[in-house]
């Protein structure tokens, strides 16, 4: 069967929105739309340079018997910018405020659509080249850190806070909350992670850093490197953290109850306008 250019263009754009970071060799377009791989090259080429003027990510051909094309998510300066306002409109209604100071956010990082957008946030801004997993913590975290192992094309590792019998033997690990101050446990199989693996770790809040810390203090037992971290949220104090070298989208600055007030605001750094 014989493709008009459109259709074959139009299919191309979907297969490479569809499976971010994956390389797909010219013969495997060759050979579904039956056509030459001149034809297919000049179709890329035409996507490619559509993705780049629209800011819809990087189309990158690879040359070479094993090459062929992939599309990197990347989203623009722009369109993160309102993005992260619009998430901050949403987040500073004074319902969301629960008993402790402790807020709700549970319809937000749930809906497909926005724990889409921050996946590929971290995606566009954690350099995750030599990475062989996104690693996350249950239960809030596990939307946005799926996203962004869908963004990078990466595994993704679950650490729980109890022993799941059906998951075999686990390393088993205590820690300080940074919140709740508290020492609690997070565990993770054995198998779940090969070791000497190279790791990005996501979380959807922070305040003083003692989950992410315990992440990395975990990672170290299966002498996995973390190479990269990801916040959604980050709260202003305690301004000193357990942790370095992160990056974090949004920057509590306070919640009063007294008041019924919260103030959060995009990181500073994501903002261009």
């Amino acid at each position: 069967m014989k493709f008009k250019r459109t259709e074959r263009m139009g299919a191309i754009v979907k297969i490479l929105s569809d499976n971010p970071n994956k390389v797909f060799t010219l013969s495997f377009f060759t050979q579904k739309f039956n056509a030459a791989k001149s034809t297919i090259s000049e179709d890329i080429l035409v996507v490619k340079n559509v993705f780049e003027k629209l800011n819809l990510g990087k189309v990158i051909t690879i040359a070479g018997a094993a090459g062929g094309v992939k599309y990197i998510p990347k989203i623009s300066d722009e369109d993160n910018e309102n993005f992260l306002k619009e998430l901050c409109e949403k987040i500073n209604d004074p319902s969301r405020i629960l008993p402790g100071g402790f807020l709700y956010l549970i319809d937000l990082i749930y809906n497909p659509e926005i724990s889409f957008k921050i996946g590929k946030i971290f995606a566009s801004y954690i350099d995750y080249s030599e990475a062989d997993y996104v690693v996350t913590i249950e239960t809030k975290g596990i939307p946005m850190a799926l996203m962004a192992a869908k963004a990078m094309n990466l595994p993704l590792v679950i650490i729980r806070k109890d022993t799941k019998v059906s998951e075999g033997s686990s390393l088993n690990i205590t820690y300080m909350s940074g919140s709740k101050k508290t020492v609690q446990t997070m565990t993770l199989p054995r198998k779940a992670l090969k070791e000497g693996s190279k790791v990005i770790l996501i979380d959807d809040f922070m305040r003083g850093g003692g989950t992410l810390k315990g992440m990395e203090d975990l990672m170290r037992e299966f002498n996995a490197q973390v190479i990269g971290k990801g916040v959604l949220i980050s709260t202003s104090t305690p301004e000193e953290k357990l942790v370095e070298d992160y990056i974090y989208l949004l920057d509590l600055k306070e919640v009063d109850e007294k008041k019924n007030t919260i103030k959060i605001e995009p990181n500073k750094n994501f903002i261009v306008t």
